[in-house]
């Protein structure tokens, strides 16, 4: 584990700590590669536009190992540099409405604090 920022070298060790995991844990490491091909199989999107959207929930659960098999992924379906621009933007801009929603939670949170000290 020399440098993380080498996402190759990332992607190629996460494939054999996961295997590791797996001699530990066959059921979990099976029910999530079950998981992630589910989706698949409805063939309601292609392969490209599920790698578009694996890459910005990536970005949003800030997941590496996730990154760099779904950006391998996307590469492989056909995904331009552009299209994950325009993914991870939309990533982006949920992120900050997230914080927006919840930073009026928190100021009703403490106007209700306010109110209760009274």
């Amino acid at each position: 584990m020399s440098d993380w920022t080498d996402w190759n070298e990332r992607r190629a060790h996460l494939g054999k700590a996961i295997g590791n995991y797996a001699s530990v844990s066959p059921d979990t490491v099976s029910a999530i590669v079950s998981l992630n091909s589910a989706g698949e199989k409805s063939g309601h999107l292609d392969a490209k536009t599920r790698e578009l959207i694996a890459l910005a929930v990536a970005a949003t659960t800030r997941c590496d190992g996730c990154i760099t098999i779904h950006a391998e992924e996307a590469v492989k379906a056909g995904a331009t540099r552009e299209e994950i621009g325009e993914a991870l933007s939309v990533a982006i801009a949920l992120n900050a409405g997230a914080a927006l929603v919840y930073s009026t939670r928190i100021m009703d949170a403490f106007d209700a604090a306010v109110a209760g000290k009274k």
